[in-house]
């Protein structure tokens, strides 16, 4: 026998798959319960199917060949989308670059240590009046060989005192400067849009030549983190990027710095979120792109490829429950490795909190050296290439983002725009968007608007010095207005020694109510409301029990069939016993014919649960 006929096909005895079997599986599943003669064609059940993102780019059920018909290509070389080095198979493959901003000097050295001993590879410091003092940089940095690990620093407030701090260091620590490492960190157009300042285009040469003959040091940033932290979409985080670059291109070579030299003083700072495949398609996006700027620009192939530092997005982060920011910063470090991102920050779980503990710093520095280290995620290049999904979202991701590219060029290009105000009009579009789709959780964040944790405390955190007002781009978190929701409630427990409460009306058997029982119970949690149960009873009961507990708001749970015949009279014995307001957990129209006005709304899929909620607190007397 040959070897060939020894091997085993693994589809062996299978029907080859097609199509017409999918769809049938899918309309199986789609039309499982419903009428005859109601049933959804595959075209309905697709286009249920398909999501949208917030760019309009949609996401389908189900990939294939022709979704992406491009060549591949290669790590390493045009247009670079898999990588712009091509991998070793080393266990670490990217650089572990943590964070750090506590403006206790002795602490953050400290802390500096235990990183890089313990697996980081670089540092990144914030150099700021509520952050590390420029005039403090040099202690700070004491027990580093820079040599050996690159510094890097930014500043949302005086970027030049930062990048001169650095550079007095690296010129007095008194080493090779040849072999000295870092960013000094100068993102005029990013500290415009944070600030709402003019930018100084014309002192990026300076800063240029600052660095000359250390090889190893860079001068420039590009950093998207102010629009991602603004509400920014992937799509626009991508364009601002790049026209960002450009400008810094324009500017210097108007400055007589060759292309080829100032794409050298250039590295990109991104979000990586917990979106995973959209964080992995962003980066490969983003390399796309650049390579085909600096194509343009006449640099030569092997310095297209653009270099990116991913941090795990701040936006993302929640205080509510914050231990579930490590699934987030788990899910957000594997998506900017396989993405190819050069280096990766990856923020403590209490980062929205205060400062970090040196226990978050710990599990923030482990996130990255387990994924390296034991997970091996590094020793494969490009391991989501040749996805028919990713390669299709990357290719959206980079036309989107160019379109907006050549608009924004076509007006002026990014300085011009950040003045017009055309950035943020753009960002405040897709916040709206995105408030709408997180206040009736089409966009769900575990732990605070799904799942929310029942006896939640106050999480507390090292406090972080009061920040200076910045005057540009308001910086926001999506967990925030859940947060103030959360917040209203602990205020009310401290205040009066309980926390609001409802009453849930549980009708029938535990078959009848479990599941909405469940739902509802969560809705309520979200914004921190105990929910006090009662099971089964009378109407006259039930009223009974909600006037003796006082209660304001009652909701009823149960199913459709228990609804006809018990929702009407329970309702109305609450009503008679004071209760202002009743809600019914699912479709008004299971109550049969109810009165108008007797209940005053219901809860189900895709309702405005933050208006609900504002709207239970404020018939609860829940302070705002």
């Amino acid at each position: 026998m040959s070897a060939d006929s020894e091997q085993l096909t693994l589809a062996g005895g299978f029907a080859p798959a097609t199509d017409a079997a999918w769809e049938a599986e899918v309309l199986k599943v789609l039309n499982r319960g419903r009428p005859e003669g109601k049933e959804l064609t595959i075209e309905q059940g697709l286009k249920r199917l398909t999501s949208t993102t917030l760019d309009g780019i949609d996401v389908a059920p189900l990939y294939t060949s022709s979704d992406a018909d491009a060549p591949l290509g290669y790590p390493g070389a045009m247009p670079f989308t898999r990588g712009s080095v091509v991998r070793t198979g080393e266990a670490v493959a990217w650089g572990v670059r943590q964070l750090h901003e506590d403006p206790d000097v002795a602490l953050t050295r400290q802390a500096i240590l235990d990183d890089l001993e313990r697996g980081a590879t670089s540092v990144w410091l914030r150099i700021d009046p509520d952050a590390i003092p420029a005039d403090s940089l040099a202690t700070t940095l004491a027990d580093v060989m820079l040599d050996l690990a690159a510094a890097r620093v930014f500043s949302r407030t005086d970027q030049d005192a930062a990048a001169a701090a650095l550079l007095a260091v690296l010129k007095g620590a008194g080493g090779d400067l040849n072999a000295a490492k870092g960013n000094l960190g100068i993102d005029p157009l990013a500290f415009a849009a944070l600030n709402g300042t003019e930018p100084d285009l014309g002192a990026l040469k300076r800063w240029v030549d600052e660095v000359a003959g250390m090889p190893g040091v860079t001068a420039l940033t590009v950093e998207t983190l102010p629009y991602h932290k603004a509400g920014a979409s992937d799509v626009q985080e991508l364009a601002f990027a790049i026209a960002t670059g450009i400008a810094y291109l324009r500017s210097l070579d108007e400055a007589g710095v060759p292309a080829t030299d100032a794409v050298g003083q250039l590295e990109f700072r991104v979000a990586a979120t917990a979106d995973q495949f959209a964080t992995i398609a962003k980066l490969r996006a983003l390399r796309r792109l650049w390579a085909r700027v600096t194509e343009e620009c006449g640099v030569p192939e092997a310095a297209r490829g653009a270099r990116i530092h991913a941090v795990t997005s701040p936006r993302m982060m929640a205080k509510v429950d914050p231990h579930v920011n490590m699934l987030r910063v788990t899910i957000a470090t594997f998506a900017a490795a396989a993405g190819g991102a050069d280096a990766i920050t990856a923020l403590p779980f209490d980062h929205a909190a205060g400062l970090p503990s040196a226990f978050s710093r710990r599990i923030a520095r482990n996130t990255q050296v387990i994924a390296a280290e034991e997970s091996h995620v590094g020793r494969v290049q490009d391991p989501a290439g040749g996805s028919w999904y990713v390669e299709s979202l990357t290719d959206q991701l980079a036309r989107a983002a160019w379109a907006l590219v050549q608009q924004v060029e076509a007006d002026g290009g990014m300085a011009a725009a950040l003045a017009s105000g055309d950035v943020a009009r753009r960002i405040d579009a897709v916040n709206a968007e995105r408030a709408t789709k997180l206040a009736n959780r089409s966009i769900e964040l575990t732990g605070v608007s799904m799942f929310p944790l029942a006896g939640e405390k106050r999480y507390e955190a090292k406090p972080r010095p009061e920040a200076p007002a910045y005057g540009g781009l308001k910086q926001i978190r999506d967990a925030e207005v859940f947060e103030t929701l959360r917040d209203r409630a602990w205020a009310h427990e401290d205040a009066t020694g309980s926390a609001p409460d409802v009453l849930l009306a549980c009708l029938g058997a535990q078959r009848d109510f479990g599941a909405r029982q469940g739902f509802a119970s969560n809705v309520l949690l979200v914004g921190g409301i105990n929910a006090t149960q009662s099971h089964g009873g009378s109407p006259e009961e039930i009223a009974a029990k909600a006037a003796e507990q006082g209660q304001k708001v009652a909701v009823l749970a149960s199913s459709s069939k228990v609804y006809a015949d018990q929702a009407v009279p329970v309702a109305q014995a609450l009503k008679g016993a004071g209760v202002e307001k009743v809600y019914l957990a699912g479709n008004l129209a299971e109550a049969g014919s109810a009165p108008d006005g007797l209940f005053d709304g219901t809860i189900a899929l895709g309702m405005d649960v933050v208006k609900f909620l504002d709207s239970v607190f404020d018939t609860l007397g829940v302070a705002r």
